[in-house]
């Protein structure tokens, strides 16, 4: 610590770095066990496997994998350098061409945010089960993160189906959104994505970014709808030029915690004028083209359909509960 403070690190800056190594690598040694328990040692057991026989067979599993910690640890940690190195010179580039005016605060940095998580990711969880829907939030996951590396971003964090992302690019985070829409409407059996981005100042603190601009990232995309791409005037004015791409005037609107009101655009690729809906299930709000549903129903002169005998039969029971999608 002392040579870190003697090297001109302020102490503030310290605190917030120790914290930072704490949470993170809290994490990385939770999920070992976790991991570790779970998919080890419970398998063991499940294939009858007991008593010294379960301590044993753990223990060696355990001393295999334990050399690889280190490694793969500096592995990652060089990556993630590589990447923020390279945000940084991006910034001392823009700096240095008048891009970037003095910040007002220490740690305060441009950048374009944007939120996007499933729409009917609650009722699907409830219809569907923990299990299902933690199968559908992994392949959600691994979509939003490859698009994320495709369009050189950054994931900041995940809540449950949400993800916050930063892009130093503001046409990246277009491009990015985009990208995951795309895709996930591409996926069988698979519910609606929406997200929202803004553009203005951030302030970086112990790993997380925060701000004005993160609030109105996260209220537009909360303000978006199924298959919607909503940003400010903000985000639209620098992300101009990304090719193929429209932005559709929405009008100004008061969005909730934002005390002026934000005008707003939906993003289409022009391409996707015209392009048609697959169907929603009413019960978990999954997704499902014309082949796809497992049951259909005909009610109150229109025709429904689920994804399982089970999202049919909640519906049955209560109808008046699922309104229209």
């Amino acid at each position: 610590m002392k040579v870190l403070l003697e090297a001109g690190f302020p102490e503030e800056a310290l605190l917030q770095l120790t914290r930072v190594y704490a949470d993170a690598l809290g994490r990385v040694a939770e999920a070992e066990i976790r991991l570790f328990h779970f998919y080890v040692h419970e398998r063991l057991k499940a294939g009858g496997v007991s008593g010294r026989e379960l301590v044993e067979a753990t223990n060696t599993s355990g001393d295999r994998m334990r050399p690889l910690i280190e490694p793969v640890l500096l592995y990652f940690h060089q990556k993630g350098m590589e990447q923020a190195a390279r945000e940084d010179i991006v910034l001392h580039v823009q700096e240095e061409a008048g891009f970037e005016g003095m910040a007002e605060v220490p740690a305060q940095l441009r950048a374009a945010v944007l939120f996007v998580d499933l729409s009917s990711f609650t009722p699907l969880t409830e219809a569907m089960g923990d299990a299902a829907a933690a199968e559908v939030l992994a392949r959600f996951s691994q979509l939003v993160r490859e698009a994320v590396s495709r369009c050189d971003g950054r994931v900041v964090k995940q809540i449950g189906d949400a993800f916050m992302l930063m892009f130093s690019d503001p046409r990246a985070a277009v491009a990015c959104a985009l990208d995951i829409e795309r895709r996930s409407a591409e996926e069988p059996h698979f519910p609606a994505v929406r997200s929202g981005g803004h553009h203005g100042p951030v302030l970086y603190r112990e790993g997380d970014y925060l701000g004005v601009t993160v609030n109105v990232a996260a209220r537009l995309a909360a303000e978006a709808g199924r298959h919607q791409v909503l940003v400010s005037e903000a985000l639209r004015r620098e992300a101009a030029g990304v090719p193929d791409v429209e932005f559709v005037p929405l009008g100004r609107r008061r969005l909730k915690g934002v005390a002026d009101e934000i005008e707003l655009f939906e993003v289409v690729r022009r391409t996707e004028a015209g392009a048609g809906r697959r169907q929603v299930g009413p019960v978990c709000g999954m997704e499902l083209g014309l082949e796809e549903p497992a049951a259909r129903l005909a009610f109150g002169g229109r025709e429904q359909v689920f994804c399982s005998q089970g999202c049919l039969q909640r519906f049955v029971a209560t109808p008046d509960r699922y309104g229209p999608r």
